[in-house]
C-alpha cells in the first residue's frame, strides 16, 4: 500500500477523533484505525465525498468519503451560507425537503431540516416518503428558493445521496453549483449548526400531495381513450420505495380501475430485501412484478424506482411471452404519442420542442424531424433538460423529453424525470394502442417500420475504490488519445469530445460543439449512422459504454433478424473498444 497516502489518510481520520463529532463515529474511526487490514480506512477517507453539480452521492458509513450526518451536514451548512449570502434582502428564504425509503434517509432529511433551521432558513419538510418529482413540484408550488432530497435514486442498497434544486424546481446548475461547492469546500464539522430552530420547520404532506396529483392528471391527452379501456390489466411495483405512495392514486385519478400492485413489494424498506438492487433497468428487479402479470394475464408491467423518477416497463410481445422494453423504447413510444396525438387533436402549433440526451437513442431525431419538430440535445441529466426548459420558458412549448435510463418528464410543472406522470401516461399509450388494435409491443415495431430500427445496449464497467477511480481516468485518457478508426469494421465518420468541445470528421476538420459546459464524454459515429458513447459515471465507481447499431425494418417481421443483426454488431463494437 501507498504509505504517502496511508499517511494522509490516517491524519484525516484522526481528525475524526475530536469532539466535533459524537462518541459512537469517533468509535467507528478508531476501530478502523486499529485494523491492520487499512483497505476500509483509505477507501473511507482517501478523498472528501465531493459536492459535485449532482449534490452528494456515496456509501453510508463513517468517514470523509462516505454519506453520515457530517457530510450531509457540511453539504446542508454551505448550501445555507450560500442561500442567505444569494438571497440576502429576502424577508424568509425557504426550501422544501424530503427523503426515500432508503436507510438513514429520514435522519438525514430530518438533519437537513435541522440545519437549514438553525441558519434562519424556513422549511418544509415532508412527512414521510415522497418522489423526487413531487420534491421539484413543491419547490414551485411554495415559492421556496431551493430544495434538498436525500436519495441515491436506483442505487444499490448502501448507498444513500443528496441532491440539491434550485427556485425553478430543477437541480442547481451554473453559477449557483460552482458558488455553493465553494461555499461547502469551507465548511468544517465545527462550523455545522446542528440544533434546529422548531419554528422554522413545516411539516407538509396531503396539501402538497393533491396539487401535485391534480397537476399529473393534465397531462393527460386523451380521457376517452382511457374511459374505453379503464380495466386495461396493469401490474405496478415501486420495488420499496416512494412510488407506493403516489402512483396507484395517480392511475386511479386517470381512470384506471385494474391495477394489481406487488403486495410484497409495496412494503416500504430501505434493504430492498426481494430484489439484488432496487434498479429497474436490471431486470431481476421485475422479477415479481412478471411473476404476477403471468398468473393475472395483465397487459402492462411497470415498476418505478425507489426515488420514483424512473420507470421500466414491460410487455407481451407477439408469440404472448413478456418482454422488457429499455429506457430508449419507452423513450420513443412516448414521444411518438404525444406528437401523434397532439397533431390528431389540432394542438400542434409548429413551437413545440422534444429534447433527449446526447447518449439517447437517434431514433427520437428521426421522429422529430419528420414532424418538423425542434428537438434538442443535451448532457446526461434532467437538470440539463430542466434547462432547456427553462431557457425556452414563455416562448415556445415544451412536450416531452427523456433519456436512456429509464427517466420521461410530459410537463413542465416540475423540473426532474417523473415516474409518477410517466406510469400514468405510458398506460394511456397502451389503452391508445388497444384501441387501435395494437398492443404495446405492435406499436414499437410500427415505429421502428417508420422511422428505423435501432439497438441500444449500454455496457458498465465497474471500478471501485482509489485504484478504480484512477483506473477510469486512465482509460478516458488512451480513448482520447488513440482515438478509434473504425467500429466493428465500418468507418467512423464523427467523433466528439465534449470535453474540449470539438467535433472531427473523417477528414480531420474541425468544428465547435455549442454546449452550456465541458463534460467528459467522447462519442464516435459510424458510416453507417451507428453511435458510441463514453463516459464515467457521475455517481458511481463505473465508465459507462453506450451503444447503438443501426439496421432497418421493412415490416413487423423483420424484428427479430434486426435485432441480431444489431447484436452482432454490437459485440463486434465492445471487441473494438477492447471491452
Amino acid at each position: 500500500m501507498d504509505q504517502e497516502l496511508l499517511k494522509q489518510v490516517t491524519a484525516k481520520a484522526n481528525e475524526w477523533l475530536s469532539p466535533a463529532y459524537d462518541a459512537a463515529t469517533q468509535a467507528e474511526v478508531k476501530a478502523m484505525l486499529e485494523k491492520d487490514d487499512k483497505t476500509e480506512l483509505v477507501d473511507s477517507f482517501y478523498q472528501d465525498l465531493e459536492f459535485g453539480t449532482g449534490g452528494l452521492r456515496g456509501i453510508m458509513g463513517v468517514g470523509s468519503n462516505r454519506m453520515n450526518i457530517y457530510t450531509v451536514g457540511a453539504a446542508t451548512q454551505g448550501l445555507a451560507n450560500y442561500l442567505n449570502k444569494n438571497f440576502a434582502g429576502m424577508e424568509q428564504i425557504s426550501v422544501v425537503v424530503g427523503h426515500d425509503c432508503r436507510n438513514n434517509s429520514r435522519l438525514f432529511a430530518e438533519t437537513v431540516a435541522d440545519i437549514f433551521s438553525a441558519n434562519g432558513i424556513k422549511v418544509y419538510l415532508f412527512e414521510d416518503l415522497r418522489p423526487t418529482p413531487e420534491i421539484s413540484f413543491a419547490i414551485r408550488h411554495l415559492g421556496c428558493q431551493s430544495g434538498v432530497n436525500i436519495t441515491a435514486s436506483h442505487n444499490p442498497r448502501e448507498y444513500n445521496g443528496y441532491k440539491a434544486y434550485w427556485d425553478d424546481g430543477a437541480q442547481v446548475l451554473a453559477p449557483h453549483d460552482k458558488g455553493i461547492i465553494d461555499e461547502v469546500n469551507k465548511v468544517k464539522a465545527t462550523d455545522i449548526k446542528f440544533q434546529g430552530n422548531k419554528d422554522l420547520i413545516q411539516i407538509i404532506g396531503e396539501d402538497v400531495d393533491k396539487p401535485f396529483l391534480d397537476a399529473v392528471h393534465t397531462v393527460m391527452i386523451d380521457p376517452e381513450v382511457v374511459k374505453r379501456h379503464a380495466d386495461l390489466k396493469i401490474v405496478y411495483t415501486p420495488i420499496h420505495g416512494c412510488g407506493r405512495v403516489l402512483i396507484p392514486s395517480a392511475l386511479a385519478d386517470w381512470g384506471f380501475t385494474n391495477v394489481n400492485c406487488v403486495a410484497e413489494q409495496m412494503i416500504k424498506d430501505g434493504n430492498f430485501p426481494t430484489v439484488i438492487s432496487p434498479n429497474p433497468e436490471n431486470p431481476e428487479a421485475l422479477t415479481m412484478a412478471l411473476n404476477l402479470a403471468k398468473q393475472l394475464d395483465a397487459d402492462l408491467v411497470m415498476a418505478s424506482d425507489p426515488d420514483a423518477d424512473r420507470v421500466g416497463i414491460a410487455c407481451k410481445d407477439d408469440k404472448g411471452e413478456w418482454v422488457l422494453i429499455n429506457g430508449n423504447q419507452t423513450c420513443m413510444m412516448y414521444l411518438y404519442y404525444i406528437i401523434t396525438q397532439y397533431t390528431k387533436l389540432g394542438k400542434m402549433t409548429g413551437n413545440e420542442f422534444v429534447v433527449k440526451t446526447i447518449v439517447t437513442t437517434e431514433v427520437i431525431k428521426e421522429i422529430a424531424e419528420k414532424n418538423n419538430l425542434e428537438m434538442l440535445d443535451c448532457y446526461t441529466g434532467f437538470k440539463w433538460i430542466a434547462r432547456e426548459i427553462r431557457l425556452r420558458e414563455g416562448k415556445k412549448t415544451y412536450i416531452g423529453g427523456g433519456e436512456e435510463s429509464y427517466g420521461f418528464l410530459a410537463e413542465d410543472f416540475c423540473r426532474d424525470k417523473d415516474a409518477v406522470s410517466a406510469c400514468c401516461l405510458i398506460a394511456e399509450v397502451a389503452a391508445w394502442a388497444k384501441d387501435n388494435g395494437k398492443t404495446l409491443y405492435e406499436l414499437l415495431m410500427d415505429i421502428y417500420v417508420e422511422y428505423g430500427f435501432s439497438k441500444e445496449v449500454a455496457v458498465s464497467v465497474v471500478k471501485p475504490g482509489k485504484s478504480g477511480a484512477d483506473e477510469i481516468k486512465q482509460m478516458m485518457e488512451n480513448f482520447r488519445a488513440n482515438p478509434p478508426r473504425e467500429m466493428a469494421g465500418i468507418p467512423i465518420v464523427c467523433s466528439k469530445d465534449y470535453k474540449t468541445l470539438e467535433a472531427r470528421d473523417a477528414e480531420g476538420n474541425v468544428t465547435k460543439l455549442d454546449m452550456p459546459e465541458t463534460s467528459n464524454v467522447l462519442q464516435y459515429f459510424t458510416a453507417e449512422g451507428d453511435k458510441v458513447s463514453v463516459r464515467p459515471s457521475g455517481t458511481e465507481p463505473k465508465i459507462k459504454f453506450y451503444m447503438e447499431a443501426k439496421g432497418t425494418m421493412a415490416s413487423r417481421a423483420d424484428y427479430a433478424e434486426a435485432d441480431d443483426k444489431a447484436m452482432v454488431k454490437i459485440e463486434a463494437m465492445k471487441k473494438s473498444l477492447g471491452i
